[in-house]
């Protein structure tokens, strides 16, 4: 019995491992499909024109391929998102895990839950019907597509994944802490942001980068109320294109093989870098945090 179960274990890990290499072989191949069709653009313009360019007009002649009011929308739509969402996913999480009363709780999650699985085309045509008039109505504006709406969507789209999961870091603090701090006098409150907060601030942070990763390449809530105007704005109610929306809304267009073809697939690897390095800063910070929690501890 116990070498038919060691075999048993050696076959799964086996086969843990081939799905875990399958994974990692897929992503470096699709790395490289993109890097193999995105670098050409540079024969014809240079990375640092490319990048700090403020023109895109990649069908007039002579063409123009700078992406930098895309990358400064793409990095505007993020902030402002973040801003509004990080906090109130983190205190969603804590009035659930440490406030609201069990029957609350119970029918709050699985609401949220079902929040963060609505499909992101469902958010953005909410954005267009409802938000944006009634942004337009309100702040007296030309238009409600703009990176405001686009920053509301796509916290609207992240505050389910930071709350579910900032919740489940919460309630994953053993309940031993909890009862010592109240046993020396501590209030909830304090216990809460004293106690249940650095232990839990790994996990939290962890929410927080799955979070944002999806609003960074998220594609067609920006495409559909985000304006599409590639130009730097002036106030957070003038209209954007962030990256992932230009590559949506151009790729059809372009001959395969042509410059602006080429030029989609570069901002698809500057988007890449993006991503990454936002993910290894994220990871960075989660680790520290972690480290200084355990410590606090």
């Amino acid at each position: 019995m116990p070498i038919k179960r060691e075999i048993t274990e050696k076959l799964v890990q086996k086969l843990f491992m081939f799905i875990a290499m399958a994974s990692i072989t897929i992503l470096f191949l699709i790395m490289i499909f993109i890097f193999n069709e995105g670098f050409p653009i540079f024969k014809t313009v240079s990375i640092n024109e490319f990048i700090f360019g403020h023109y895109w007009y990649p069908t007039s002649e002579p063409s123009d391929f700078g992406i930098f009011t895309l990358i400064a929308a793409s990095v505007l739509v993020t902030g402002f998102s973040a801003v509004l969402s990080i906090p109130l996913g983190v205190m969603t999480a804590i009035y659930l895990a440490e406030i609201a009363t069990k029957k609350v709780s119970e029918i709050a999650k699985p609401v949220v839950e079902l929040l963060a699985a609505l499909p992101s085309v469902v958010i953005g045509f909410f954005g267009m019907v409802v938000v944006a008039p009634f942004l337009q109505e309100v702040f007296k504006i030309p238009t409600g597509l703009n990176l405001f709406n686009a920053a509301l969507m796509l916290a609207f789209m992240s505050i389910p994944t930071i709350c579910s999961i900032s919740e489940d870091a919460l309630h994953s603090v053993p309940v031993a802490l909890k009862e010592a701090s109240m046993a020396l006098g501590a209030t909830h409150l304090e216990t809460i942001l004293r106690v249940i907060l650095p232990a839990s601030i790994s996990g939290i942070s962890t929410a927080v980068i799955l979070g944002m990763s999806r609003a960074i390449g998220e594609t067609m809530v920006v495409l559909m109320v985000a304006g599409g105007a590639a130009a730097l704005p002036e106030s957070i109610f003038d209209p954007v294109r962030p990256m992932p929306a230009s590559i949506a809304s151009e790729i059809a267009e372009a001959p395969v093989g042509g410059e602006h073809y080429h030029a989609l697939f570069a901002i698809g690897v500057v988007l890449f870098i993006f991503t990454f390095f936002f993910n290894v800063v994220a990871d960075h910070i989660a680790y520290k945090y972690k480290q200084i929690g355990e410590a606090s501890l």
